[in-house]
This record gives C-alpha cells, structure tokens and sequence, in this order.
C-alpha cells in the first residue's frame, strides 16, 4: 500500500450524509471517495482561457446600443393602459 498522509477535515452535516450515501453506493471507503473527489478536482479544466480585449469589445458594444432608438409603432395605448384595462375588466 502506497503512503498516506492523514488529514482531519470539518464538513456540513448535509456533506457527511452525501459522502457516506455515495460511499455506499459505490462501494468503496469514504476516504477513497474523497480522493477521488481531490484528483478529479484537480483534473478539472480550468475554464477558457481570459481574453482581455473580450470585455472591452462587450462594453463597447452595449454603449453603442444604448444609444439606438427604437421607432415608434404608432400605437395609441401604452403597456399599463392594457394591464389596467384587463385588471379592470377581470374585477367586474
């Protein structure tokens, strides 16, 4: 057996129940899953790569959008004419 260096961690209840019910499931020691949870962590992508320039082409896009009008319809009602006159009309 290789090495194994001991740690003494502290969990949340809801942690130790999830823990003990997979170890179970999986039939291995709560231990083992734990180090399978650490390799498959450190495993893990590390998400994309950051681009710099992305987030300024974003905002630069939006400030440039903001200032876009949208053109009239042509109608004679507004959005809280129509609620009221439904709220109103389902009252009755």
């Amino acid at each position: 057996m290789r090495r194994m260096v001991r740690k003494q961690v502290y969990i949340e209840p809801g942690q130790d129940a999830r823990l003990k019910r997979q170890a179970a499931q999986l039939g291995v020691t709560e231990a083992a899953l734990i180090r399978r949870a650490i390799d498959q962590a450190g495993a893990a992508p590390r998400g994309l790569p950051v681009d710099p320039g992305a987030w300024e082409e974003a905002k630069s896009i939006i400030h440039e959008r903001l200032g876009i009008t949208v053109p009239q319809t042509g109608r004679s009602w507004t959005r809280e004419e129509l609620y009221e006159e439904r709220l109103e009309r389902l009252s009755h």
